[in-house]
């Protein structure tokens, strides 16, 4: 998988906001909202490629969570992120 190009993350009041760049991208149907384990999973993901695998270790190693659990989320936001066209 790889987050599609044309998309960035902002901060806006406190949020934490995918952005769409260039036309071919804007759809203003939609507005992306992340929590912050989601936008660190953004940011440690953007620009290469990468699987559920690397999602997990990302996951524990920023918080104390079980590898289970991280894999769960993981892919539980990576198929939101697929559904949406993000990836």
């Amino acid at each position: 998988m790889k987050i599609k190009e044309g998309f960035e993350l902002r901060t806006i009041c406190g949020e934490h906001v995918i952005v769409a760049t260039g036309l071919k991208n804007i759809d203003f149907s939609k507005i992306i909202s992340l929590n912050e384990s989601a936008a660190l999973l953004w940011r440690g993901l953007l620009e290469r490629d990468f699987g559920i695998d690397d999602m997990v270790k990302i996951l524990t190693d920023e918080y104390e969570v079980d590898a289970e659990t991280a894999r769960n989320d993981a892919e539980a936001i990576a198929k939101q992120w697929q559904e949406i066209g993000l990836i």
